[in-house]
């Protein structure tokens, strides 16, 4: 498979545009970045105060596509954060506790981390009527769009699902992964199609089954299903 194939096709990220701008869309998430493509289509379909974090673990493919971004006038509407994705979710799911009287120096339970039920201590000045850590980002997502590893996209969605807000889509790219989720047992598809066959199979009926979400599955490109947050 050429690296052509890697990015979102044309006619998909002018579906998602238009599904941004549908949705009066303003914070999203991009887990899976590559050239940037379906991230300028992401950027330019947003207000000009909207904000995009876009994961990714190379950089380097970034910085390709990043003048063409920086030409169409939103690159600061893009947060890139550069590193394996499922540990910046994990950072960006952490909740904090604020503190809204002024008691001086004093040591508080500030970040709970409800999934690893961790409580780390720390200590802290507050101010002379507010202090607060930077807030946890649970929730607050209108749009997140995935194009990664097929293999972590169950990790992804157990994230995904709890960083949209209700209401909100998450948004999963190759769902149909070049149609051998279909493919009858005896049909010889491409070596690059069976590593992740398996996984997308898996991935789509764990889907299903999530009844914290309603799912439109669609042909376009190479499948994409759009996931409603519904509690």
């Amino acid at each position: 498979m050429s690296r052509n194939g890697i990015a979102t096709a044309a006619d998909e990220a002018q579906f998602l545009s238009m599904l941004l701008k549908v949705m009066n869309a303003k914070k999203t998430l991009e887990i899976g970045v590559f050239t940037g493509y379906s991230l300028l289509a992401t950027a330019l379909a947003l207000p000009d105060d909207g904000k995009i974090i876009a994961i990714d673990v190379n950089r380097e493919f970034y910085e390709l596509g990043r003048p063409v971004i920086q030409n169409a006038g939103v690159s600061h509407k893009i947060d890139f954060r550069e590193g394996e994705a499922l540990p910046i979710l994990d950072e960006l799911m952490k909740e904090v506790w604020h503190l809204s009287e002024p008691l001086g120096w004093i040591h508080f339970f500030a970040c709970l981390n409800r999934r690893a039920r961790i409580i780390d201590m720390c200590t802290c000045k507050t101010a002379p009527k507010f202090w607060a850590l930077q807030e946890g980002k649970k929730g607050s997502f209108d749009f997140i769009y995935v194009d990664a590893d097929k293999n972590n996209y169950i990790n992804y969605h157990s994230r995904a699902v709890e960083l949209v807000r209700v209401g909100g889509i998450v948004a999963y790219d190759n769902t149909l992964w070049y149609g051998s989720v279909v493919a009858l047992p005896e049909e010889t598809l491409p070596s690059y199609v069976m590593p992740f066959r398996d996984d997308v199979i898996k991935f789509n009926k764990y889907l299903a089954a999530d009844h914290r979400i309603e799912i439109c599955h669609l042909s376009i490109s190479d499948g994409l299903t759009l996931c409603r947050r519904l509690s």
